[in-house]
Parts: structure tokens; C-alpha cells; sequence
């Protein structure tokens, strides 16, 4: 009976399936070591942590740049679709004045004995029709030949601001598209960044110049930040290039303490590029919407050469700005965990500057 039962057979298959195991085991850890995506991730550091958050924010603030310039984008877009509209509604308006006006004499000749065959032509409910047969505007009158002329005329540019409308719908729609999918993009980024930070403690957050959960908190900072540099205000003014630098600074500080909010240009939040655009246009000077615009919009300087009111941009990908103000800092909008603030420009990996022409 006992030979029967071939141990030897099930203790193979047993062993087999412990092998198996340990090697998808194995395999499930190596995965989470290296991306960090399985179950059994080891506890980070609060450096680690930093880290990675730091990353994050970047990752989301070049698609938060993106966003902008495709925000830009869609409303030119939905403008010039407007305006396109616009004036085909007032051409059509036109045009059903002048074919009032044929019918009128239309009416004329009939009562008169008869209806001109280009009038016929021209009052029919198909315009494909009436422009196949335009050759007849040769057997009227002057009068005549010349209205008829101008519905044609009308007609045709109707249908060219009709199609110029279809490509800006196209246009609008795919910027439209874009907008989400940066959207999506800067969201999950900024859900990441949040995760990892509650991680930290109070504490550890504050050490790493991250804001505090709570508000109160959150202002007694920026309220703390803005009073080590009073001073500086004056002295910054005072050593920028020209007025409106100066005018530009000056909003900037006026500014510190606000949230972070990206796509936000103020007056009572902004993102990073928003701060340098409201602080110019409160000069009266418009600068382009994002960073990788806003770094053409004047004359580059060198790191040496920097003055009050210079922009100084950051990172390979030109996703970050702040307004320089003098003493090796700059006012910016850092991420949505803190608020416009003073910061050393070497913080950052610097890419450029540029002085506002």
C-alpha cells in the first residue's frame, strides 16, 4: 500500500511550489526597492522624504508651466473664434440685406411681366445653385449685375470666416485636451508630495522650510519672514535698474506671505510664473504667461550682473522663476506647501536670468 502513495512524486511538487514562492517573494521585494510601488516599502528618512518631494514639486511645476502656456493658448484660441463669429453673424446680417433688396426688385420685374433669370438665381434657398449659375449676372442690368455680384462676394467670405472658425474649434478643442491632461499631471504630483509629507512631523516639516498644516501657522511664518526684511525693501528699490524694476520689487514684497496656487496670477495667490507677471504688470510692463517665454522677454544677464527686478530662472527645463532683489535673494513663489517668500537664488539650480527690457 505504501508504494502506492509516491512520496517521492508530491515532494518534488511541494518543494517546486516553495521555490516558486520564494522567487515571486524575491521578485515582489526587488520591485519595491527599486520604484517603490509594492506594499512593503521601508520607512524613509526625513531626508529621503525631502527628496523626493522636492522632486515632485518640480515635476509638477513644469507641468504646471505647461498648463499655463496651453491656458494661453485656449483663450487666444476661444478669442479668435470668437471674433470669427462674430463677424460671420454681422456678414450674414449683411447678406440678408442684400438678398431683401433682390427680392424687392425681383418682386418689380415680376409685376412687370416677367423674372429675370439671374434673380431667380439669386433668391433661391441653394447658394451652391446660385453660384453655378453666376453667369447669367451677364444678361442684367448694371444695377443688377452689381448686386448680385456683391451676395456672391458675401457668400463666399461667409464660408472663408466659417472655416477659419472650424480650425480655431479644432485648435481650442486641443488645447482644451491639453489642459486636462496637465491637470491630471500636476494633481497626482502634488497628491504624492502630500502623502509623502504627512509622513513628517510638524516639526520636521518646518525644518525643511515646509509650511505648517494649519493656517494660523502658516501666517505667523510668512508674517515672521516679512518682518526680517522690512529693511530690504528700500535698499532693493533703490538699486534697481530703473522704475519700473523698482515698481516691481516692491509688489513683490507687498506679496510675501500669499499662497501658492498654480495657474494663479494674483492679486491674492499666485504660482511662480504668475508672481513675476503680476509684479511687471503692476508696473505697467506685460510679460509672457510662463517661464520658458519669460526668460526671452528681456536681456540676458549673467549671475554676476544681477540687479533688483531681474528674473532668475531655474532648473534645465526653464520651470521656475523668482524676482531677484538684491544680496544673493529672490522673492518667489516656491510650491503650494509654502508661501511667497524671500529665498537664496543658490537654492535652486540656477539656468539664467534676464533683465525686464
Amino acid at each position: 500500500m505504501a508504494a502506492h502513495r509516491k512520496p517521492r512524486h508530491r515532494s518534488v511538487g511541494s518543494t517546486s511550489v516553495r521555490t516558486a514562492a520564494t522567487i515571486a517573494l524575491a521578485g515582489a521585494a526587488t520591485a519595491t526597492g527599486f520604484d517603490g510601488t509594492g506594499h512593503a516599502e521601508p520607512q524613509l528618512t526625513p531626508a529621503q522624504v525631502k527628496a523626493k518631494v522636492d522632486k515632485l514639486y518640480q515635476e509638477a511645476e513644469a507641468a504646471t508651466e505647461k498648463y499655463n502656456g496651453a491656458k494661453e493658448k485656449a483663450e487666444a484660441a476661444e478669442q479668435r473664434l470668437s471674433t470669427l463669429r462674430d463677424e460671420a453673424a454681422r456678414r450674414t446680417e449683411k447678406l440678408n440685406s442684400a438678398r431683401d433688396a433682390l427680392g424687392s426688385m425681383a418682386r418689380a420685374q415680376y409685376r412687370d411681366g416677367g423674372l429675370d433669370p439671374a434673380l431667380q438665381l439669386a433668391m433661391s434657398g441653394d447658394p451652391d445653385r446660385y453660384l453655378d449659375g453666376a453667369e447669367f449676372v451677364e444678361r442684367t442690368g448694371s444695377r443688377q449685375a452689381s448686386s448680385v455680384a456683391g451676395v456672391r462676394r458675401q457668400l463666399r467670405e461667409i464660408e472663408q470666416l466659417r472655416g477659419a472658425a472650424r480650425i480655431e474649434l479644432t485648435s481650442l478643442t486641443s488645447r482644451q485636451t491639453e489642459l486636462k491632461r496637465a491637470r491630471t499631471t500636476i494633481n497626482g504630483k502634488l497628491d504624492g508630495a502630500r502623502r509623502l509629507l504627512s509622513q513628517l512631523s510638524a516639526e520636521e516639516r518646518a525644518r525643511f522650510g515646509e509650511a505648517p498644516a494649519d493656517n494660523a501657522s502658516r501666517a505667523s511664518r510668512a508674517g515672521a519672514g516679512a518682518r526680517e526684511v522690512m529693511a530690504a525693501p528700500g535698499s532693493a528699490t533703490a538699486q534697481a535698474p530703473d522704475s519700473r524694476a523698482a515698481a516691481a520689487v516692491s509688489y513683490a514684497y507687498a506679496k510675501l506671505g500669499s499662497p501658492y496656487v498654480w495657474g494663479a496670477t494674483g492679486p491674492d495667490a499666485f504660482d511662480c510664473s504668475g508672481l513675476v507677471l503680476a509684479a511687471y504688470r503692476s508696473a505697467g510692463v506685460s510679460l509672457p504667461r510662463t517661464t520658458y517665454a519669460q526668460i526671452g522677454a528681456g536681456r540676458p544677464v549673467s549671475r554676476s550682473e544681477l540687479l533688483p527686478g531681474d528674473l532668475v530662472f531655474f532648473y534645465s527645463g526653464i520651470s521656475h522663476v523668482g524676482l531677484y532683489v538684491g544680496n544673493g535673494q529672490m522673492i518667489h513663489a516656491p510650491n503650494p506647501s509654502a508661501p511667497v517668500r524671500l529665498a537664496p537664488i543658490d537654492q535652486m539650480p540656477f539656468a539664467g536670468a534676464a533683465r525686464v527690457a
